[in-house]
C-alpha cells in the first residue's frame, strides 16, 4: 500500500488556512503573532514612522509602557497647540518618518554629524525645517531660527538613540521626493507644506526592496554603535497612498508600495534575532476581517480596527497598569496627522 508522505505533514495548525483562518473569530486568530523577544513596561520604547505609528504610540502609553519622550512640550503649553506642533506624538519631534531612507538620514545627522544640502524651506516670508515641515505650524521668522531648532532637535534624537531598548518603526511609503544635489529625502513633496517644486532641484524616487533592506540594515548598524542592546519591532502601515507620482492608478501604486515594504520587513526580520515583525498591515487589510476597518474615505483606519490590532500586540506583550482611559486612546487615534493627505488639495 502506498504510504503518502508530504513535507506539509505535521506542520502546526497555524500554517493551514483551513485550521488557522476559516471559522475563526476575526479578533482571535491563534498564532497570528508570536513575539520574538520580550517587551515589557520596564523597557524604554521609542516610536517613529508613518502616521499609523501614532496609533501605536498612543496605545502603548495608555497601557503603561515606558514610551520615551525626549522633546516634551513646555510646561503649561496649551494641549491642542502642543499637539499641532508635534509634541508628544512620537518619542521626538521628528514628525512622520515615512521612508527608511529618511530614518537613516536622521540617524546620520544625529550620530555622525551629516549635513544635508537643503534643510530650510520658505513660504510667504516664513521659514520651515524642510526635513520636518509639519512640526512648526506657521514656520519661523528666520532661517537661522530653523537651524537652531534643528540643532537642538538632533541633540535630542541622539539622546533618544542612546537610551532606547526597543525601537518600534512603522514603514509607510516607498514613493518619495529627493534633492538632486545630494539625495536628501523629504517627508513631503516640496510645495505641499512649504517650499516650491523645481524639477531642477527635486526628483521623484520610488524606493526598491533592495534599497529599503539596505537602508534599514545601515540604520541598525549605526544606532547599535551607541546602543548595542537595542531591539527593533517593524510594522507596515495599512493606510493607502493619498496620491502617486508614478502615473499609475493610486490603488495599484498602493499595492506595489505595500508589497515592497512588507517583503523588505520580512527579509530584515528573517535575518536578525533582534528584529521582530508585527502584522498590523495584515490585521487591518485582510479580507477575512471584512470591510469595516476603514472609514468612508477608504484611508482612515477606524479606532475599532486599531483596537483590534493592539489587542493582538498586547496578547504577546501584556500591558502594565493603564495610565489612560481606553476612550482617551480612541479619541487620540482619531486625531492622527498625515502629511501625505495634504496632497489631496492638488486633486482635480
Amino acid at each position: 500500500m502506498w504510504e503518502r508522505r508530504s513535507p506539509y505533514q505535521g506542520n502546526p495548525a497555524r500554517t493551514y488556512w483551513k485550521s488557522a483562518v476559516t471559522g475563526q473569530e476575526m479578533g482571535s486568530l491563534p498564532g497570528l503573532y508570536t513575539k520574538k523577544f520580550e517587551l515589557a513596561p520596564r523597557h524604554n520604547v521609542a516610536t517613529a514612522g508613518s502616521c499609523f505609528a501614532q496609533h501605536i504610540a498612543v496605545h502603548l502609553r495608555a497601557n503603561g509602557y515606558s514610551v520615551l519622550d525626549v522633546e516634551p512640550a513646555p510646561p503649561g503649553a496649551d494641549v491642542a497647540a502642543a499637539k499641532a506642533a508635534h509634541y508628544g506624538i512620537y518619542s521626538a519631534r521628528f514628525g512622520n518618518i515615512y521612508y527608511v531612507r529618511q530614518l537613516l538620514q536622521l540617524a546620520r545627522e544625529a550620530l555622525e554629524g551629516h549635513e544635508p544640502a537643503e534643510t530650510v524651506w520658505e513660504r510667504e516670508g516664513r521659514y520651515y525645517d524642510a526635513l520636518r515641515p509639519a512640526v512648526s505650524p506657521g514656520g519661523y521668522a528666520t532661517a537661522g531660527q530653523v537651524a537652531a531648532h534643528r540643532k537642538a532637535h538632533l541633540r535630542s534624537v541622539r539622546k533618544l538613540f542612546e537610551s532606547t531598548d526597543v525601537f518600534v518603526f512603522t514603514m509607510g511609503l516607498t514613493e518619495a521626493w529627493e534633492s538632486t544635489v545630494d539625495g536628501t529625502v523629504f517627508p513631503t513633496a516640496p510645495g505641499t507644506i512649504a517650499g516650491d517644486y523645481d524639477p531642477e532641484k527635486y526628483q521623484f524616487r520610488n524606493f526598491s526592496y533592495q534599497e529599503i533592506v539596505s537602508d534599514f540594515l545601515a540604520f541598525r548598524t549605526l544606532v547599535k554603535r551607541v546602543r548595542p542592546t537595542m531591539k527593533f519591532i517593524l510594522t507596515v502601515s495599512p493606510v493607502p497612498l493619498a496620491a502617486t507620482a508614478t502615473g499609475n492608478h493610486v490603488l495599484t501604486a498602493t499595492t506595489h508600495s505595500k508589497a515592497v515594504l512588507r517583503a523588505a520587513a520580512g527579509e530584515i526580520e528573517r535575518r536578525y534575532s533582534d528584529v521582530d515583525y508585527f502584522p498590523s498591515y495584515e490585521i487591518v487589510t485582510s479580507n477575512f476581517l471584512g470591510n469595516d476597518a476603514f472609514g468612508p474615505s477608504g484611508r482612515d483606519v477606524k479606532p475599532e480596527a486599531v483596537e483590534r490590532v493592539m489587542a493582538y500586540f498586547f496578547s504577546q506583550h501584556p500591558p502594565g497598569k493603564r495610565r489612560a482611559a481606553v476612550q482617551d486612546a480612541k479619541q487620540s487615534a482619531e486625531e492622527v496627522f498625515c502629511d501625505d493627505a495634504l496632497l489631496e488639495v492638488f486633486s482635480e
